[in-house]
């Protein structure tokens, strides 16, 4: 069995769950994670993958073999991300042009869902540009998005300003002259996430139909091991960071999908529950083993 976990925490916890089920998992070292998530969705290459939450709806919503395996392995807030190196704010989005590193990227899926729903933004009324394709083999951009030509990269168009605004998560570029669009981002972040119940998750756990058959096992123990790391290391606070089980992410699940969908991401909708029977059904269990 094939694993790919970004942190090195969660992979010794699940290699060592799983090899006392008597499986042999291998971790496949790949950097940044998210570039093993073409693979996994669209080739079934590892077992058990690091995604992003998007990615986990849009391949169901493309009916890949990928199951949800309730673990966060990344959760923040994402207000901040929208910067801008001028005095434009978040007022100023409509009629101007944004670069998003892909359409499907979550960051980028959760900053727009903010620009709608808090701000009344009309995303067709922006100029979009993205870099990159979908990990999902059959999604495209909307029509009303543009491709950056070959060899351009968003923190280069943003810093020489070629656009006005900039969706960036981990690929932000370290520059003094660079400000969030959003006021006070934190404190909206943190406020949004009190009202909401739960924080902005990013990445979360992916496992492949054949895999959940062939060693389901394994794979609860994987599960159990990385739950038990997460909530050691959960530092207390209105919402966790790190929500585990089907029904700590049902929520953050629930939200992304209402985006995704809104914003052309998907092109059908995801009920969440739909995602706890898949995996449920593969493994042989009922939700209450998954924290349902």
């Amino acid at each position: 069995m094939k694993l790919v976990l970004g942190r090195d925490d969660l992979a010794a916890a699940a290699l060592s769950a799983a090899r006392e089920t008597g499986s042999e998992p291998e971790r496949v070292g790949i950097k940044p994670v998210h570039k093993a998530s073409r693979g996994f969705v669209n080739e079934s290459d590892v077992d058990l993958c690091e995604l992003a939450i998007v990615t986990v709806l849009q391949a169901v919503a493309h009916g890949r073999p990928v199951l949800l395996l309730p673990v966060t392995t990344l959760g923040r807030h994402q207000h901040q991300t929208l910067v801008t190196l001028g005095k434009l704010s978040v007022a100023d989005v409509e009629g101007r042009s944004v670069g998003v590193r892909a359409w499907s990227q979550t960051t980028g899926v959760w900053m727009r869902g903010f620009l709608t729903e808090q701000y009344g933004v009309d995303l067709r009324k922006a100029d979009w540009t993205t870099y990159e394709g979908h990990h999902v083999e059959g999604a495209e951009d909307p029509s009303w998005v543009r491709r950056a030509p070959q060899g351009a990269g968003l923190p280069a168009d943003f810093l020489e300003g070629r656009v006005d605004f900039g969706i960036m998560g981990n690929e932000l570029p370290a520059d003094d002259r660079i400000r969030t669009a959003v006021g006070n981002a934190h404190d909206v972040a943190e406020q949004w996430s009190k009202e909401q119940g739960f924080i902005p998750v990013n990445h979360v756990v992916g496992v492949s139909e054949a895999a959940a058959a062939e060693h389901p096992e394994a794979v609860l123990a994987a599960y159990d091991a990385m739950c038990s790391v997460l909530t050691a290391n959960e530092a207390g606070g209105p919402v966790a960071l790190h929500p585990v089980g089907f029904e700590g992410l049902r929520a953050a699940f629930t939200k992304a999908a209402v985006y995704a969908l809104e914003q052309d991401v998907i092109p059908r909708a995801v009920d969440y529950d739909e995602l706890v029977e898949r995996s449920c059904a593969a493994l042989g269990v009922t939700p209450a083993r998954l924290g349902g």
